[in-house]
């Protein structure tokens, strides 16, 4: 360790390399910690320019030393966890936005940066850039990118890679490329730019990014949906959609929830079972026009709705909503949070399968873990949640396993996928082949033997094979 310490202080200044005990162990995981193995990271490298990072990946690379990119550390699915030790390069310190062109309606703009810093300066500028995971206060743009993530206005949006143009990679010897343009389409080879929108780290680290801007809308209005039953809720939500309305975001509030938010609500969610959050945006009338179409469809299928025009305290329910998760767990003692996506029409299924879940494995308040229910449901992402109400048994543990299992399969079996938003990372591996099938797997290991023949960059993450990094199996594709 002192070793690579010392080479590592000869490329970059030595207050940027950090090898404390201390220090290591604040990057041994992600917000995984309570659901993935810990790592044991052995420097830590804070990069300012790309050319720093470019001068660690090519040290790495000639002694065969794992190299993990990490952003705001708050990815739910081990992604940037060091599981085999190795460089953990955090690059929140390349946080600069490079350009804003307001007449392409674009920008460019360092991995590092805050996605909701970056929202607000663009927003100063009558421009817009949607995507809004719910940690994007401290998440980074980079890690956005690495991940695909989403967010609540997904549904009219769509999610982080839709809206990259081109990239600044570091290969992994430590080779500078761009990929992409700025301009708004282009069909130039393969597509390199999204190749590494969503490889979590794995082919190379992104520095920087262009990214596609729309118009800021200049209205918003939230309206809250109150039904008898969760799965009225997700009804309506199918109706909606099916209506061709197509509002900015829908979040699925179950009872529980919005009894527990209710404290920071300047009104309290009305009784019922099941709550939909729904904010719309457009102009002036636009928005009236769809708050009393939603109005009238959600009133004819038995729900109650009330239309918040207060912007303060719209925004009062959708800050609760964020915290929502923070909230919960300091109720309880562990939380283990799934990302599970099925089509929009296809919810109340899913729905009534967490129950069945719950039910057949006995997980309910009064035996000490329960599963819970929320989720961006105007994009079909589902966030059932198990909660640990108590000190967990290694019964327990192999219990929260098996519903995972059985939540990821029944997403899958009305078609839906494993991740939405969050990645595969360490904890969604081992479901990765249930949905892509074994070749299309070896499609992705051939790719990574080309691109990282040394298995430096990021290891064990996507698909479990056990290799550590100084070669990279080749699969031969029949």
């Amino acid at each position: 360790m002192k070793s690579l310490g010392k080479d590592l202080r000869r490329l970059i200044p030595s207050d940027r390399v950090l090898t404390d005990p201390e220090d290591l162990v604040a990057y041994a995981n992600d917000a995984t910690y309570h659901v993935c193995p810990i790592g044991n990271p052995e420097a830590i490298v804070l990069p300012e320019t790309t050319k720093e990072v470019s001068r660690v990946v090519r040290y790495a690379a000639e002694s065969i030393i794992p190299v993990v990119p990490r952003g705001g550390g708050t990815g739910l699915s081990g992604g940037c966890t060091p599981t085999h030790g190795g460089i953990v390069l955090d690059l929140k310190r390349m946080r600069r936005i490079v350009e804003i062109n307001q007449g392409n309606m674009t920008a460019r703009v360092e991995a590092g940066m805050v996605t909701a810093t970056f929202q607000e300066v663009v927003e100063k500028q009558g421009l817009f850039y949607p995507p809004d995971p719910q940690s994007m206060k401290v998440s980074t743009l980079g890690g956005n990118i690495s991940t695909r993530a989403g967010g609540p206005r997904a549904v009219k949006y769509g999610t982080t890679g839709q809206y990259v143009l081109g990239l600044e990679v570091v290969l992994p010897d430590g080779e500078v490329i761009r990929t992409g343009s700025s301009c708004s389409k282009s069909s130039v080879g393969y597509d390199v730019t999204h190749l590494y929108a969503g490889a979590e780290g794995t082919l190379g680290v992104i520095t920087e990014a262009i990214l596609r801007l729309v118009p800021l809308p200049p209205a918003r209005k939230t309206v809250v949906v109150t039904s008898a039953a969760v799965e009225d809720s997700a009804r309506i939500v199918s109706a909606v959609i099916a209506s061709g309305i197509v509002p900015a975001m829908i979040e699925l509030i179950s009872r529980g929830a919005a009894a527990i938010m209710s404290g920071s609500l300047p009104e309290p969610y009305p009784g019922g079972e099941s709550h939909l959050l729904v904010e719309l945006d457009g102009s002036e009338w636009e928005v009236d026009e769809n708050s009393r179409e939603i109005r009238g469809l959600c009133e004819g299928m038995g729900a109650v709705v009330r239309v918040i025009e207060d912007r303060r305290k719209a925004e009062a329910y959708w800050e609760a909503s964020e915290k929502l998760y923070g909230m919960l767990l300091k109720m309880a003692k562990k939380g283990i949070v799934e990302d599970v996506t099925v089509p929009r029409d296809r919810i109340p299924e899913f729905v009534r399968a967490v129950s069945e879940v719950a039910d057949r494995l006995e997980m309910n308040f009064d035996r000490g873990m329960m599963i819970g229910l929320s989720g961006h449901a105007g994009d079909g992402n589902m966030h059932p949640t198990i909660f640990f109400l108590r000190d967990v048994t290694e019964k327990e543990e192999e219990k929260a396993g098996r519903a995972i299992e059985e939540l990821v399969k029944a997403g899958l079996s009305i078609g839906g996928t494993i991740s939405g938003e969050y990645g595969i990372g360490i904890h969604k591996a081992e479901f990765i082949e249930l949905e892509l099938g074994k070749r299309q797997v070896d499609l992705m290991r051939c790719i990574k033997a080309a691109v990282d023949p040394k298995n430096i960059m990021n290891p064990g993450k996507i698909w479990i094979d056990g290799e550590a990094p100084g070669t990279c199996r080749t699969i031969a594709i029949q």
